[in-house]
């Protein structure tokens, strides 16, 4: 489909090492992405922003069974243009990037199933935030206080830095194919704020100390990141803290429902 410039946005909703996430057992559902938040599955949530973008042309959405895709009436409408587009999933969170990649219009926003916060005023302050730095790769993050502002239970976890703290908002840029390279960072996995020592597979251990102990600016450490791959690779402030708050358990079910409902309620008093 022509996409006019657009970017091509991804959305990783596969099962993490093809097991069923707790919360969609507790929701009777096959996948995390089908657990309801505010009335509807997650993944609806996260199409929806993509949709509303003026930013995004085709959405790729990728997970194992495609027919789960089609079992949401929501997501027909967007099927049937051939906006919404399903990738089979692979087993590495990395080779399910490159599987999305395959033929996609460069650049490629990155994001998950289970950012349910998202809007299409943070994918537009990303896209703005890649363009200002010249960046090849990027990573959305948030400021501690931002998340603290949007709810006091939002994370509990964040990146510290010689400067300020950090949330990571689930939410990546890629200029072109050649920054692929750097999607190799999360072959381990990701989650650094769970599983500090993947920095070292995927930065060294000299960044892993300057991590660990919050030595350097956020700026520093990617100048540093970016040396290491020979490419730009440029973290992206956003300046809405919900959009850090994914679902990963029943507190942040709780808390996204909380702010879902909220949203709504603006939104209706608005009309």
């Amino acid at each position: 489909m022509p996409t006019d410039g657009k970017a091509t946005a991804l959305v990783l909703a596969g099962k993490r090492d093809g097991a069923t996430d707790p919360l969609a057992q507790a929701a009777s559902v096959t996948h995390k992405c089908l657990v309801p938040v505010a009335g509807q599955p997650m993944l609806v949530h996260v199409i929806d922003a993509l949709a509303a973008s003026e930013r995004i042309g085709q959405i790729r959405v990728a997970i194992e069974e495609p027919a789960v895709l089609q079992d949401l009436p929501q997501l027909r409408g967007l099927i049937a243009t051939r906006r919404l587009m399903p990738v089979a999933a692979q087993r590495n969170l990395v080779d399910s990037v490159l599987a999305g990649a395959q033929g996609a219009t460069f650049p490629l926003l990155i994001t998950t199933a289970d950012n349910v916060l998202l809007t299409p005023d943070s994918v537009a302050e990303m896209m703005e935030g890649c363009k200002a730095q010249g960046a090849d790769a990027a990573v959305a993050f948030t400021r501690r206080d931002f998340v603290l502002a949007a709810h006091p239970q939002g994370q509990r976890k964040f990146y510290r830095f010689a400067d300020d703290s950090y949330s990571n908002c689930n939410t990546y840029w890629l200029k072109n194919a050649n920054a692929l390279a750097a999607a190799e960072t999360f072959r381990s996995g990701g989650q650094f704020v769970k599983h500090p020592a993947r920095i070292i597979g995927a930065f060294g251990l000299l960044n892993l100390i300057r991590f660990r102990f919050g030595i350097g600016t956020l700026a520093d450490t990617f100048a540093r990141f970016s040396r290491c791959f020979r490419m730009t690779i440029a973290p992206v402030i956003l300046s809405d803290g919900a959009v850090a708050i994914d679902v990963d358990n029943a507190r942040s079910h709780g808390v996204a429902t909380q702010l879902l409902e909220r949203r709504a309620v603006i939104t209706q008093a608005a009309e």
